[in-house]
């Protein structure tokens, strides 16, 4: 059970604001809202919590001193398909709701639910089921990755299945969304997959290019028809080329696009994701999890939509064929790969982790950055970047564990 945090003071932590690391920085949280994010006051007058119980019933009111930690943003995941043993595309509202606490659990504050291919009748029926959590705040979104997608790059996707992106097809998901969708993945180069792109922009939608097998030039038309997102850069489309670039080279070099990095340390080599981080910039990146039902869970076999896939050592494979099959990530593993090996800027990291994300969907005028008025959504890490908090709308999903 979570315990509300009616009235709580951080105070005494790295604390990161869309300006910039604060030093011994102060976060106040009424309710469950951010009332005051900066620099710590001189003296706080409130009892001082050293060390707060591993339970969340030990939680009460005061300050809690953080020397020696960082708070950052509640994480935001767009792309999302599972995690705690749960389906977001097959389970019961109870599986979805058991995903969604495990990737809370991990610091992921927000969290659009990715369906993978399947029949377009039971697309439809699952996104009217996912809209139902969406509208009661448990989800931020749906995500439809397939069926629409290239067979040529289909990763975990059953070829049987996909269909070209007709309009009239791609309709059919948002309609049954109600509202709630929030990105579609799409090979533009197939047949109407301009047309959709044109489609999703209409109706506010995000139109992500993945699972491609488009040329540069391809690309590049589907971006200036409104295409805002790189599904998981370099997994599912053509390698990077000299003489045929392919659409690498299209969705790094414009500003319009924020790519998608899976930061697992299998999906991408370390160079590769340095490569895109840098040539894209802070400003352009969204770290996802594109994780499945093993994410927090562990190793064994598992269903992804109609396929079977086997987890070994933290890696998801299909069963048949080998293709790597979405992650076992989780969004606080990402950033701590990201400070530790890739040794990028904290407040990047924060940006492509928070605040990007929750551009992209609309949300960032209640979440993605410290700043008063907005949803009480954080994370306490240590030193070594692990969760010791986890708040949620001001609500203790972890913790605090302090002083352990």
């Amino acid at each position: 059970m979570a315990a509300r945090a009616e009235s709580t003071v951080l105070t005494g932590a790295r604390v990161v604001l869309p300006t910039g690391v604060v030093e011994n920085g102060r976060v106040s949280v009424v309710g469950g809202r951010i009332t005051e994010a900066g620099p710590a006051a001189a003296s706080v007058g409130d009892v001082v919590a050293d060390s707060v119980g591993d339970s969340v019933g030990d939680v009460t009111p005061g300050t809690l001193d953080l020397a020696g930690h960082w708070v950052v943003p509640g994480f935001v995941d767009m792309h999302n398909h599972g995690g705690g043993g749960a389906s977001f595309t097959s389970g019961s509202v109870d599986d979805v709701l058991k995903g969604v606490r495990t990737h809370q659990e991990h610091g992921t504050t927000t969290l659009v639910a990715s369906t993978v291919t399947g029949e377009m009748d039971f697309l439809a029926q699952r996104a009217g089921f996912l809209s139902e959590l969406v509208e009661q705040g448990d989800l931020a979104g749906i995500h439809f990755e397939g069926p629409f997608i290239s067979p040529c790059r289909k990763g975990a996707h059953s070829e049987a299945l996909l269909r070209d992106p007709e309009p009239a097809e791609v309709r059919k998901l948002l309609d049954a969304a109600r509202g709630t969708a929030r990105m579609v993945t799409l090979a533009t180069e197939l047949p109407g997959g301009i047309e959709s792109v044109r489609l999703l922009v209409e109706h506010g939608v995000i139109a992500a290019i993945g699972h491609t097998d488009a040329t540069y030039e391809q690309t590049v038309e589907a971006i200036d028809a409104g295409a805002t997102v790189a599904t998981h850069l370099f997994n599912a489309m053509p390698p990077l080329g000299h003489r045929a670039p392919g659409p690498i080279a299209a969705l790094l070099e414009d500003e319009r696009i924020t790519v998608e990095l899976i930061n697992d340390g299998t999906h991408l080599h370390p160079a590769a994701l340095e490569l895109a981080f840098h040539r894209a910039g802070a400003g352009r990146v969204a770290f996802i999890t594109d994780a499945m039902d093993a994410a927090g869970f562990g190793d064994g076999v598992y269903q992804l939509g109609p396929l079977e896939v086997e987890v070994k050592d933290g890696v998801a494979r299909l069963a048949v064929g080998g293709s790597i099959a979405g992650s076992t990530l989780t969004l606080d593993t990402a950033f701590r790969r990201a400070a530790t090996i890739d040794r990028l800027p904290v407040a990047d990291i924060v940006r492509a982790i928070s605040g990007n994300p929750a551009r992209l969907l609309g949300v960032y005028d209640r979440v993605g950055s410290l700043e008063p008025g907005k949803d009480a959504d954080l994370v306490i890490l240590d030193a070594d970047f692990a969760i010791t908090g986890v708040l949620r709308k001001g609500e203790w999903v972890v913790g605090p564990q302090l002083g352990r």
